[in-house]
Parts: structure tokens; sequence; C-alpha cells
């Protein structure tokens, strides 16, 4: 599968405006390639480099395989009209916008995982469970 932002190029810095210096609001993101046969969606976005490990910034899923992308500002709700949304890092439900330690500079990895099952796992539920449970079915 192909994915991009159309609000920034791969490698490139975010825009202010989805991160906490910013709106915090979530980029709009587009994909292309989905297999067939999937049955629902996953989004997750991801520091691999915080000082703690791996840090997520958002996960949202059964997202229809039909969708081509999200739009920005998703709004900050466990159920939404695109998917369900876990529980982040930060502790908050929904996306929450890169907002590293100063420092060297944080990559942030945005996957789409197709997964061939719809998750049953409740809206708000911890993002590591959510992506526990999608582990068999990508």
């Amino acid at each position: 599968m192909r994915v991009y932002s159309p609000a920034y190029g791969n490698g490139s810095a975010i825009p202010a405006q989805y991160t906490c210096d910013g709106a915090d609001i979530s980029p709009p993101l587009a994909w292309s390639g989905v297999p067939q046969g999937a049955k629902s969606l996953l989004v997750e976005m991801v520091d691999p480099d915080a000082p703690g490990g791996e840090f997520i910034h958002w996960v949202i899923y059964n997202i229809s395989p039909n969708s081509t992308g999200l739009p920005q500002g998703v709004p900050p709700a466990a159920a939404t009209a695109y998917g369900l949304q876990a529980v982040n890092d930060f502790g908050e439900v929904g996306y929450g916008g890169p907002c590293p330690p100063p420092g060297r500079p944080h990559r942030y990895i945005v996957l789409v995982l197709a997964l061939n099952t719809t998750l049953e796992v409740p809206p708000g539920a911890p993002a590591r469970q959510v992506l526990r449970a999608a582990g068999p079915y990508v």
C-alpha cells in the first residue's frame, strides 16, 4: 500500500498545526493499494525515537477497507464516522501530535495496516491492546 499525507512530504517536518506547538489536530492522510479481501484498516502513528521507547501518537481502527484516507482533524472521540480510536501514549483518546523533548529530531512513522477482520476491541481501549489484537490479522 502507498501511504502519504497531502499536508507534508515523506521525510519533511510535520507542519506545526499538527503538533503540540499548534492546533494539535490530525493531519490528512491518503492511501491506495488496499489488498483485495481486506475487512478493515488500522492507522498507527508512532515515534520510534522517544526516550522511553516507541511512543504511540495515534491508533484508529475498524476503518472501512473502501476508504482512501482520513481528513484533517479527526475528532478526539472514541467512536467517529471514520473508525474507532484508541487511547494514545499521552493517555488521551485519538490523535496526539508530535511533541518531542528538546534535542535531536524525531521520526514519526504512519502505518496503514489491512486486516482480514474487524476488531472486537471496544472504542477507547489502550492503543497497545488494539495493536496486540490486530497482530494475527494483518
